[in-house]
């Protein structure tokens, strides 16, 4: 079986006090929420505002670890402002809290797409207390004590070396498709899936970053833009031509070899990155598994992950592919990739589909 990357323990959460910006227009709903997170020792209420606009304001002069925004406001809605919040205040993590927002619907999934790091549905006025009261103060401690990623790098600072020689082997069959995302990750898989030759059966595994109650949903949402079949991965599932696997919310989604067979197993220990699921473990599998056959596809998100299981799996022989910086919402993943150097090409994702339609001719695996 394949080895992830070398995992670590959990470790507790710092003590310091997490600073919650609230937005949203009525002002019954924000009193409540005032009530409900200053009795949460930890939290405090640095801001609480009526309009995307004043939050944008006040993100100006303050910082601020999570802002807890509504979707429906006059005005500037919680769902266009959400890149201005993320611009203007890099470092902070967005709660979406809207009655938009059921648990794995179509506005989670568009907040989400657009950098929101959780959602949760707002209940009716009087229900406010109790479990929800639990669940929401959890979730913004969570988002606060959260494993501070890198900064996005503007889009006018980015760029991304250009590979010497494009070391790409077009004679080597596609075997697997494997596709890391995060942050501006599902637009981005959507153009790639859009551009990719349905004659490239390969079968793709796509780890990205969500809350695993959304993955079923996602998985929907995906099959209705290819022919290919879709399936959110579970363990001892078989590893099948023209299928999509999706890594479950909850677990690191790995390739193995089970004699001829391949095979999903799955893997819910800590990695060093803090993301689960990971796209290190899943990539490092493919380089055993696959070696030569593999594909890295690394697309828009925060942070590194990925860069490690891309570095093995070019040392095993495979091709890797970062997006590039003008058509990501954040730099971060395909950035890492890129500067390290084992890119064979940084592209825009329809650009990377297109390339790997040169491996055709004949050549795809039998």
């Amino acid at each position: 079986m394949a080895q992830p990357q070398r995992l670590i323990p959990d470790t507790p959460p710092t003590a310091r006090t997490v600073r919650v910006m609230l937005v949203d227009d009525s002002l019954v709903v924000r009193s409540i929420l005032e009530r409900i997170v200053d009795q949460r020792p930890g939290l405090q209420i640095c801001a609480s505002v009526a309009s995307a606009q004043d939050a944008l304001d006040y993100l100006a002069r303050e910082p601020v670890d999570v802002v807890v925004l509504d979707i429906e406001m006059p005005g500037m809605s919680g769902i266009d402002a959400l890149p201005h919040i993320l611009a203007r205040a890099e470092k902070a993590r967005v709660l979406i809290l809207s009655s938009n927002c059921v648990e794995g619907g179509p506005a989670a999934i568009d907040a989400l797409a657009l950098g929101a790091s959780d959602t949760l549905a707002k209940p009716g006025r009087g229900s406010f207390s109790g479990r929800f009261a639990e669940v929401l103060t959890e979730r913004i401690i969570t988002l606060g004590h959260r494993q501070e990623l890198p900064a996005a790098i503007p889009v006018a600072e980015r760029r991304a070396p250009a590979p010497s020689v494009l070391a790409i082997d077009t004679a080597q069959p596609i075997e697997c498709i494997a596709v890391a995302a995060s942050t501006g990750g599902i637009p981005a898989f959507s153009n790639f899936l859009a551009h990719l030759d349905p004659r490239i059966g390969a079968p793709i595994l796509l780890t990205q970053h969500l809350p695993d109650a959304f993955m079923e949903f996602y998985a929907k949402q995906i099959a209705t833009m290819t022919t290919r079949r879709v399936r959110v991965a579970e363990a001892g599932m078989a590893i099948e031509r023209d299928c999509i696997y999706l890594a479950p919310g909850d677990a690191h989604m790995l390739v193995v070899a089970n004699g001829r067979r391949h095979e999903i197993a799955l893997d819910r220990r800590p990695t060093d990155n803090g993301c689960c699921p990971s796209a290190d473990p899943m990539l490092d599998s493919v380089a055993d598994v696959y070696g030569a056959g593999g594909i890295a596809v690394i697309l828009s998100g925060m942070g590194r992950d990925g860069a490690i299981g891309a570095a093995r799996l070019k040392g095993a022989g495979g091709t890797v592919f970062a997006q590039a910086p003008e058509s990501c919402v954040i730099w971060g993943m395909p950035g890492a990739v890129a500067k390290s150097g084992v890119a064979a090409a940084t592209l825009n994702p329809d650009a990377i589909a297109l390339m790997l339609g040169s491996y055709l001719s004949g050549r795809s695996k039998p």
